[in-house]
């Protein structure tokens, strides 16, 4: 027997599958990892296929060295993923096959965790009159007391009731009396799973009219499903209720979050309801604990698959159903190479397993709403939330008063009494604040120098002295002692400007003296659990007051908000993207919606320098559908997407001069490309060779090339064409090729 083998090399050189022969002895499949020599090394690969034959000289043939799992650690149906994924994406099959696989497996960086057990080997009864016989060795008749249950104990459980108890342990298993072995032990996230809870929830007529059109789709060949609520209108119980039927049928689920810092909540809220069968994966885990997960789901003990993007590629047994929750977020797309949507390649794995796909949000994408519309998705749309439960009330603050009128500080006069007023209620707040750090930048007053990164064409941000008083780059962390003086003019007129969580953190501690505050942000979320043990202190009421950035504005439920902040809804509108309008919308309903979720009525305040802008008026209004509306024909008079695609080509250099000249030089070939195909020039409404919005990052300097194609048959082959371009050669210049990219700066 032969074997098709991809090597684990991402290379074009190395990208087709190697044959190799399979020794007699050995038994393997499609889809297993196998060591192999390649060369004069050794190395990892995955099996493609079988054969019996092999068209190849014998004596170039070489054998599987052996097997790294006695499993298919890819399965069948994400073998096929994999290979689809490298044809869209114009990369080797290798690239798209690291993401279907915990990356310390590859070179054996992880290993399976195991602990000495002990468990009886003669009968209870003996064991307990042993231990009445046992005069010398009160550590051995202990033991075999806690033996005598007849279960498999840990060695480190004894333990903790027997100090040092190994040298029992020995003479014991000598003796024949107890049995000594290694067996796996499972590193799960979050220790204990806790208790089944089953609250006995009482779906509401809304809910159950969605879950109604839902559950049929789970038995069949699958649905596709736009779940469009209002905030607080409980997706969630609908979602939780279809994974309770999809468990019944023996299938399993996978519930994607766009945030680690909803993962805490939703997988104690699915633990809860489902125990043990629910894992969690997600880039905050430990290697040890995401290989276990991993090893759970693909072994189907864990039949409920909870995490951000990367969760879509979990091997979950059966199929039945992908929920992608708050699926409006761009952290759904993948930046890194190769690049993917989590929200499309959830489309294809249901198309392919049969499975029904859910996308809920109640501010959904302008593409996913469009694509609803045009009946792609079902629509199924909850406008009123659970008990009929008012929208928070919402004032609109016009920040130019306030300037007139001599306040000076992040707080508009009116949040801060309806501040004090809650809190004094007992009640709990919530406040947004965009940008993380004490003052957004530094600035000469002299001259108007303003202190940039060294490595990026971006301000730093001033973190106060308590977290180090320092100057910080918010893109490659660059750090740095603020200036006496200033670099340009030598003036000493320097000032601090603009606002970010931990300045607003200062003035509410200034506002409410003693009331316990938490803060949540990058900077203070870093570590294992980091968003969780943040949570925990607001969700039990340690902290009255959550400041944050847009982390806190997705999916989290806390009955005793019943006041939400926004210091600053105009930092988003104003970027130079087309899609501004939309996040800004999101944004700012999706925060809003935190308040108001319990028993008692919720009040929004938002701070703005536009308040005449719709945008903000949709917001405060929740009105999703007029929003819509608008944004849509927005985008269909300047043909953006989703009436066009925006492509662009990225170039970065640590010299000007190659990224300029690479990004010429692509320019010329696009434009030569497009004149050997009048077909495809007459989809092309824009060539523009310019700067990105940051022109320097990271110590590269950066150009793009961006092109507008509007839709048609030839549109997959031209971007096929475009994809070669980027993948040519260009000295030292990086070239980045994207499709609708997620961020413009």
């Amino acid at each position: 027997m032969y074997c098709q083998v991809i090597i684990d090399i991402v290379h074009e050189n190395v990208a087709s599958p190697f044959t190799y022969r399979i020794p007699e002895e050995m038994e393997l499949i499609p889809g297993q990892r196998v060591a192999v020599p390649f060369g004069r090394r050794e190395k990892e690969g995955i099996i493609l296929g079988l054969s019996e034959t092999c068209d190849l000289d014998e004596s170039r043939v070489k054998d599987i060295l052996r097997p790294l799992e006695d499993y298919a650690a890819v399965p069948a149906e994400l073998m096929e993923l994999a290979g689809q994924m490298a044809l869209e994406a114009h990369c080797p099959l290798a690239e798209t096959l690291r993401l279907m696989l915990p990356a310390q497996m590859r070179g054996g960086r992880i290993h399976v965790k195991t602990e000495k057990t002990a468990v009886l080997n003669v009968q209870a009864e003996k064991a307990l009159a042993m231990a009445e016989a046992e005069k010398r060795s009160p550590k051995r008749a202990a033991i075999l007391r806690m033996l005598a249950d007849g279960k498999v104990h840990m060695v480190s459980e004894l333990a903790s009731a027997v100090k040092e108890p190994r040298e029992a342990l020995r003479k014991l298993a000598a003796d024949e009396i107890i049995l000594l072995s290694e067996e796996e032990s499972l590193r799960v996230p979050g220790s204990s799973f806790g208790s089944l809870q089953n609250p006995g929830f009482t779906l509401t007529a809304g809910q159950r009219e969605a879950l109604d059109e839902i559950l049929p789709c789970l038995t069949g060949k699958g649905g596709r499903f736009l779940l469009h609520g209002v905030t607080g209108s409980g997706k969630t119980e609908v979602f939780m209720a279809a994974v309770q039927e999809t468990l019944t049928l023996g299938k399993s689920a996978i519930i994607l979050v766009p945030e680690i810092a909803l993962t805490p909540q939703m997988v104690s809220w699915f633990r809860g309801r489902f125990g043990p069968v629910a894992a969690v994966i997600h880039s905050r885990l430990s290697p040890g604990e995401r290989f276990d997960e991993w090893r759970r789901i693909r072994r189907g003990e864990a039949r409920v698959v909870i995490g951000a993007r990367s969760a879509v590629f979990s091997p979950a047994r059966d199929l039945g159903l992908i929920v992608v929750d708050e699926e409006h977020e761009s952290t759904y797309m993948s930046d890194h190479h190769p690049r993917y949507d989590a929200r499309e390649v959830a489309l294809n794995r249901c198309a392919r397993e049969n499975a029904t796909l859910i996308l809920a949000s109640a501010t959904p994408s302008i593409l996913s709403f469009a694509r609803a519309r045009r009946g792609d998705y079902m629509l199924l749309e909850m406008p009123r939330r659970v008990k009929d439960r008012p929208l928070p009330e919402v004032e609109i603050v016009d920040m130019r008063e306030e300037l007139e009128n001599g306040n000076r500080t992040v707080l508009s006069a009116s949040l801060r009494r309806t501040l004090k007023e809650c809190v004094t209620r007992g009640e709990q707040a919530m406040l947004l604040m965009n940008r993380r750090g004490y003052n957004s930048f530094v600035s000469c007053r002299s001259c108007g120098y303003v202190v940039k990164c060294p490595n990026c064409d971006i301000s730093m941000t001033y973190h106060v002295a308590s977290n180090d008083g320092m100057l910080r780059c918010h893109y490659c962390g660059q750090a740095m002692r603020p200036p006496e003086t200033c670099p340009e003019c030598g003036g000493k007129y320097i000032r601090y400007f603009g606002a970010g969580t931990q300045k607003v953190e200062e003035e509410v501690a200034k506002l409410l003296p003693g009331i316990p505050t938490a803060r949540m942000d990058y900077d203070t979320t870093g570590g294992k659990d980091g968003h969780g043990k943040i949570l925990e202190e607001f969700r039990s009421g340690r902290a009255r007051v959550l400041i944050g950035t847009q982390m806190i504005a997705k999916g989290l439920d806390f009955p005793q908000v019943t006041l939400v902040g926004v210091i600053a809804a105009d930092m988003t509108l104003n970027l130079p993207d087309y899609r501004s309008r939309e996040r800004t919308f999101q944004l700012l309903t999706q925060v809003a919606g935190r308040a108001g979720r319990g028993e008692k009525p919720g009040k929004v305040i938002i701070q703005t320098y536009k308040p005449e802008d719709p945008v903000i008026g949709y917001a405060a209004s929740q009105d999703y559908r007029s929003f819509f509306e608008d944004e849509f024909r927005r985008r269909r008079r300047g043909l953006y997407p989703p009436f066009t695609l925006l492509v662009r080509f990225l170039t970065e250099s640590r010299s000007e001069e190659a990224a300029v000249r690479t990004a010429d030089q692509l320019e010329r070939e696009i434009r030569d490309m497009m004149e050997n195909h009048p077909a495809w020039q007459k989809k092309v409404l824009l060539v523009s060779n310019d700067t990105p919005g940051v022109k320097v990052l990271r110590g590269k300097n950066r150009r793009h090339v961006l092109m507008k194609l509007l839709v048609g048959p030839e549109t997959d082959e031209m971007i096929a064409a475009m994809t070669e371009l980027a993948r040519e050669p260009a000295g030292d210049t990086e070239v980045w090729f994207e499709v609708n990219p997620t961020t413009m700066i």
